[in-house]
């Protein structure tokens, strides 16, 4: 945090291109914010203070600007997609706020309405088209693919060698593998080249000590805690050599604290480890082929009882976003994806995902969470404590009817549970959920809803819940508004009010209903503007 000491350090400082000072007494501009955070993140970052006059010699004088520094930061998260920290100084002179601005990503400008922006003396101006194709150009090679400078076949793991071509040659089924030396087999793989060895291989084979001297960010971190909440880690252990030699400790490391989680139904019980093995070493894998090995982070795992969460350096890929993760590709680390595809680690393009989501769904889990996510790293959770024994049992039941479900079905049918809004890819799947029985729709247009089939209530033991869903909840909000409009008597109540009396449905959906009690001469409406009212007929 910075401190008072920190401030009067900063104000005797030149303004340049990591630091500026702006007086912002009163206010300042938030879309003013958004551009100097964009500027100083295009140029590597820096800091943004206010309170401070920018003239030399300079002094504090306060500033009232921003009074919700967590508003103002996730703001700024949506707008511009950095998490930019910013500290809170009460100096003798007045608040100070001190806006932290990382760096922009690798190969990433960022932009505010299309504006490459960076700054030129006391403005911001557009960066030019060469400091953008530079900028872009970062971005362009596959890191895994280069040679490391130096290393020679002797930072290579034999075991490590041995465990890839036996993989590759079982996969493969080509036992001449099993004979070809250690050179030709790393040549084939593009593992080495005539210049030298890739980073590639570095990160699949190398042993410990190259891996210190040449990637030591090319590691594991596990850390378990006994709670979520446990500040301190309980155990700690550092996995830095060739991924392929530490694979399988990994996984250790993990299930030595796997509990067996019991679930009781009635007369029948259940029990399933809380993580289970395919998807943890899916996630893991994903995290090392697709992690940013420029930035100089390691891999965490961190476990607790209740969650598991890898998160590794270096955002999405580009193009690749937490809603189309199951849909599109994009390789960070070509050379390392194929690699790993020789030796059976990896099936084929995307598999992973799709290996991660079908195992936590089919287990009545929650989907797996990238909330943590943003520009610099990439988050996956998943919880061990959420188990929805209605959704294992709606699974349970569609197989016993022989029909099958792909991880898209899955997921809408887990968008549909937790009642979030479908989207417009999933509403082909949606057709095909309720042509086959397992999904309903309730209601006409935007204002119609989706839920589980009466069919697959009934087999749940729940056909109740669906004549509640379907029927007896909406008549019962049918007649919430009726109240209201009574006792808003001959002013009316407006379409506004409405939605305060039902906060839960969207304003499709009491709009609707508001018409339906129209026909039906219960409801009429005075003007035909936003400000019209509705009054309660008097047989109503």
């Amino acid at each position: 945090m910075t401190t008072k000491e920190d401030i009067d350090k900063l104000v005797q400082l030149n303004e340049c291109e990591k630091i500026e000072f702006k007086l912002a007494q009163n206010s300042f501009n938030f879309e003013k914010l958004k551009e100097y955070v964009v500027a100083l993140a295009n140029e590597r970052g820096g800091q943004l203070v206010l309170g401070v006059t920018p003239q030399l010699p300079r002094c504090v004088k306060g500033t009232s600007s921003f009074g919700n520094l967590e508003s103002t930061k996730y703001d700024l998260l949506k707008s511009v997609g950095l998490r930019v920290e910013v500290d809170e100084v009460m100096h003798p002179g007045g608040r100070v706020l001190v806006f932290r601005i990382p760096s922009r990503p690798i190969g990433s400008p960022l932009h505010v309405g299309g504006k490459y922006l960076m700054r030129s003396g006391e403005s911001l101006v557009p960066m030019s088209p060469d400091q953008l194709q530079r900028i872009f150009a970062e971005g362009n090679l596959d890191f895994t693919s280069q040679i490391c400078s130096g290393v020679t076949l002797d930072a290579l793991d034999a075991v490590a060698i041995n465990v890839f071509r036996e993989r590759w040659a079982t996969k493969s089924k080509n036992d001449r593998l099993r004979t070809m030396s250690v050179q030709q087999l790393l040549e084939d793989a593009e593992l080495t080249v005539e210049s030298g060895v890739t980073y590639a291989a570095l990160i699949l084979l190398g042993t410990k000590s190259a891996l210190g001297r040449h990637l030591a960010n090319a590691e594991l971190v596990f850390e378990y805690r006994s709670s979520e909440s446990q500040i301190a880690h309980s155990h700690r252990i550092e996995f830095r050599q060739g991924f392929l030699s530490v694979h399988d400790e990994v996984w250790d490391a993990i299930n030595l604290r796997n509990e067996v989680v019991s679930i009781r139904e009635g007369l029948f019980r259940t029990e399933m480890p809380s993580f289970n093995e395919d998807m943890v070493r899916e996630a893991v894998l994903n995290a090392v082929c697709h992690r940013d090995y420029r930035l100089g982070g390691s891999v965490f795992i961190l476990q607790s009882p209740q969650s598991l969460k890898i998160v590794s350096p270096g955002g999405f890929p580009e193009g690749v976003t937490a809603q189309n993760i199951l849909n599109r590709q994009s390789p960070r680390n070509r050379r390392l994806a194929e690699a790993c595809s020789k030796c059976g680690l990896v099936e084929r393009s995307g598999q992973g995902m799709d290996r991660i989501f079908g195992n936590v769904l089919r287990e009545g889990k929650s989907a797996p969470d990238f909330s943590g996510t943003d520009t610099y790293q990439v988050s996956i959770a998943v919880r061990a404590d959420q188990v929805d024994k209605r959704f294992l049992g709606l699974l349970e039941m569609a197989e016993q009817h022989g029909i099958s479900l792909d991880v898209s079905h899955l997921v809408v049918l887990d968008f549909v549970r937790s009642e979030r809004a479908i989207s417009e890819e999933m509403k082909p799947l949606v057709k095909y959920l309720i042509k086959i029985g397992l999904l309903e729709r309730h209601g006409r247009g935007r204002a119609s809803r989706i839920s589980l089939s009466r069919g697959m209530y009934r087999v749940l033991g729940e056909a109740g819940v669906h004549t509640r869903v379907e029927g007896l909840d909406r008549e019962t909000n049918k007649e919430l508004l009726l109240k209201h409009a009574r006792q808003s008597g001959a002013i009316g109540a407006s379409l506004e009010e409405f939605r305060q009396v039902l906060p839960s449905l969207t304003s499709d959906q009491v709009r609707h209903m508001v018409y339906e009690l129209r026909d039906e001469g219960k409801l009429r409406s005075i003007g035909r503007t936003r400000g019209s009212k509705w009054l309660i007929n008097v047989d109503a």
